[in-house]
């Protein structure tokens, strides 16, 4: 499995027991409906290996309290501390409306609702605190807050998200 076709699930932080479980701090809104996995993909030197899951349950909010088949001791569970955890993208709940994944946006048309067509989303930055849209126009890079109130709609079927940005902000790029 390629790591282009999975999407992060969340990591590792803890051993839970002698007996090999861990605690998997997940990247959700919505844990619960990663309780019931079969199996995952851990990232051991730059590969992702399938691990299969004995048992698993929701721990506290957003930890899942994993028992993995072949991790029995703590020598196991210490092996795989502090790895991510990847699914295959097929296996994302389908969002809709104005929520999306980061990924599924990439080489959408932005237009803001004031401006016009502001340009084409060729990434996501979430390093920071605020995500950004990071959008080409014409070869100069228009960087627009991720905020549900200046999204106004998402249109999958054309490949279009229409935002309302505060006055000024994409004219500080195209001068």
């Amino acid at each position: 499995m390629q790591k282009d076709n999975c999407f992060y699930l969340g990591k590792i932080v803890k051993k839970y027991s002698f007996k090999g479980e861990v605690l998997v701090k997940l990247d959700t809104d919505q844990p619960e409906i990663y309780n019931k996995l079969d199996a995952v993909f851990i990232e051991l030197k730059n590969k992702l290996i399938p691990f299969f899951i004995e048992r698993s349950q929701l721990h506290k909010s957003k930890l899942l309290r994993i028992k993995f088949e072949d991790v029995t001791t703590e020598e196991d569970a210490d092996a795989i501390m502090k790895t991510e955890l990847y699914l295959p993208l097929e296996l994302l709940p389908k969002l809709e409306g104005n929520k999306f994944y980061f990924h599924e946006v990439i080489g959408f048309n932005v237009k803001d609702v004031n401006f016009g067509s502001v340009g084409v989303i060729k990434g996501i930055n979430d390093i920071t605190s605020q995500a950004l849209f990071e959008i080409d126009r014409d070869g100069i890079e228009i960087l627009i807050p991720l905020n549900d109130a200046f999204i106004k709609e998402v249109n999958r079927e054309n490949k279009t998200i229409v935002v309302e940005t505060p006055e000024g902000l994409i004219q500080l790029y195209v001068q």
